[in-house]
Order: structure tokens, then C-alpha cells, then sequence
């Protein structure tokens, strides 16, 4: 017996719960978990099936694609652990979480390498057994120093996520297209909004009531790809700047491994600019 999680995304239209759960009844499949959502302002229909049965992968996708409208989207996946890579540049909060989430058996995923252009964090990384690459970027333009890091993902062959756990460089066009909505990022989010150095101490100035952080996709526009998750505390008054960052950087790591968890357990849809998580 073989397990599946199907995704589907297409165009709605009536009768596809019905079409979808008749060829799974028809090929033996129990359904083990089922999940579907329709957006009815873009007419676009989801769903997440988790299926047991004999039937072959190949043969499964065939017959879907023949009873789902020409525009469908399908994904018949095998679950497996993922290959993944984290890149940081000095802040260790993050990463620290996934190393240990990882090394205690929470994610379903492979940590194959960490890269960073500083080599600060080596000695935190190598205490897992994790190789560590360093790939300084002064004197070197961004996309010379882009290209030393790709060479080095290539080595790996198929990488499932790239994670940015606070790597603080912004990532040219090249580089995320040859990763489209494979790698993620977390930062922090205030209202109102404050960037640039030390966003703690600006909030913290500013009287804010609330912090929180954002897991998302990366695309071309920076921090504003498609959000995966997000989450928020409250603070106040008593709250020193430096208790305002320790107290933001503890949501970072919780809404980093959340969204990292959905991804290897391929439970995101993108559309468009938006995420649809089952």
C-alpha cells in the first residue's frame, strides 16, 4: 500500500468533489484526510487529499488529469523527508531553533548544508554534524557572490526549500527564479511598519502594542511575496527595547518552524501572490 497526498487547483466548476472522490473509490484509494476550499472571487477551486492504495503514481496523475478542467494543477506526491538548506548571515535565534527541531525528529526534512556569509555560526552548526559553507561577500558583486553560493546548491542536487533564517542579503532575480516558491523567509512585523537598522528600538520609541513575524515566500518584491504564516504577541509600556527584540525574536522562531512544517508536509498552494494553507 502506497500513500499520496494529492493537490489539486483549477478552475471550479460543479461536480469536481464528486469526479475527484469517485476515481479514488474507483482504484481502491482510502481517503485519509480530505481538505477543499473555493475562492470565489477568482473562481478557483483547491484541494489536499491524503489517499492509501496500490494504484502507481504515473497512472493516478494520468487518470486525474483526464476528468479535471484543462487548466488543473496537480501534484501527486510520495511523502518523503525534504532536502533543505538554511542560509544565515550572523543572528542565531532562528537557526538554533531548526537545528534543534530538527536533531529532536519534529520536521520530515534532511538539513543537507548551512550557508553563510559570515563564518560566525560555524561552531553552532558543526555541533550538529551539519556541514557548514562559508562564502564571504566583500570585495565581490552580488551576483559574483550569488553565483559561488548556486554552485555550491547545485552540488546537492534537488533541493526541496531553501530557508533565509535571518541571512540578511537581498536575493537577486536569477537566483530566486531558479528557486520560485522554494525559498523562505521570516521577518519581523510591526504595526505601524518600521524598517532599516535596530526595528526593536524604533517600535520601542514609538510606544508599539504589538510585534510579531512573517514566514513567507520570496519573490522579486522584497518581504512581499506570498505569506505562509504569521503570528503576534502583545507588549507594553514595561517593555525595554532589548525585551521587545528577545520577546519578537521568540515569534520568529515559532511562525519560521510553522511555516517550514506546512512546506514539507506540502500542504501550501500559491496563487498568484497569495498562499492557500490546508
Amino acid at each position: 500500500m502506497k500513500t499520496y497526498r494529492v493537490l489539486i487547483d483549477c478552475h471550479d466548476e460543479k461536480g469536481l468533489v464528486y469526479k475527484i472522490s469517485k476515481l479514488f473509490y474507483e482504484n481502491d484509494l482510502n481517503i485519509e484526510k480530505n481538505d477543499e476550499f473555493v475562492d470565489s472571487q477568482k473562481n478557483r477551486f483547491f484541494m489536499r487529499s491524503v489517499v492509501k492504495g496500490s494504484i502507481e503514481q504515473a497512472k493516478l496523475y494520468e487518470q486525474l488529469q483526464a476528468i479535471l478542467p484543462a487548466d488543473a494543477h496537480i501534484r501527486v506526491v510520495i511523502p518523503r523527508k525534504k532536502k533543505i538548506v538554511l542560509m544565515a548571515t550572523k543572528e542565531s535565534h532562528v537557526l538554533g531553533d531548526i537545528l534543534i527541531r530538527h536533531y529532536d525528529g519534529e520536521l520530515a526534512a534532511d538539513i543537507v548544508a548551512v550557508i553563510s556569509n559570515y563564518d560566525i555560526l560555524r561552531p553552532l552548526v558543526e555541533k550538529f554534524g551539519i556541514d557548514y559553507f562559508h562564502v564571504p561577500h566583500a570585495d565581490l558583486e552580488r551576483e559574483a557572490h550569488e553565483e559561488k553560493i548556486l554552485a555550491l546548491l547545485e552540488m546537492f542536487e534537488h533541493i526541496d526549500y531553501i530557508v533565509l533564517a535571518k541571512y540578511m542579503r537581498i536575493l537577486t532575480p536569477n537566483f530566486v527564479g531558479k528557486y520560485e516558491n522554494r525559498i523562505i523567509n521570516i521577518h519581523h512585523s510591526f504595526l505601524p511598519a518600521f524598517i532599516g537598522a535596530n526595528p526593536y528600538k524604533q517600535a520601542y520609541e514609538r510606544g508599539v502594542k504589538i510585534i510579531g513575524a512573517t514566514a513567507h515566500f520570496v519573490n522579486n518584491n522584497l518581504d512581499e511575496g506570498p505569506i505562509i504564516a504569521q503570528d503576534v504577541i502583545h507588549v507594553d509600556h514595561t517593555y525595554t527595547w532589548q525585551a521587545m527584540r528577545a520577546a519578537g525574536r521568540d515569534v520568529e522562531k515559532v511562525v519560521l518552524a510553522r511555516a517550514l512544517k506546512l512546506a514539507i508536509e506540502d500542504r501550501i498552494f500559491v496563487h498568484e501572490n497569495k498562499t492557500i494553507v490546508f
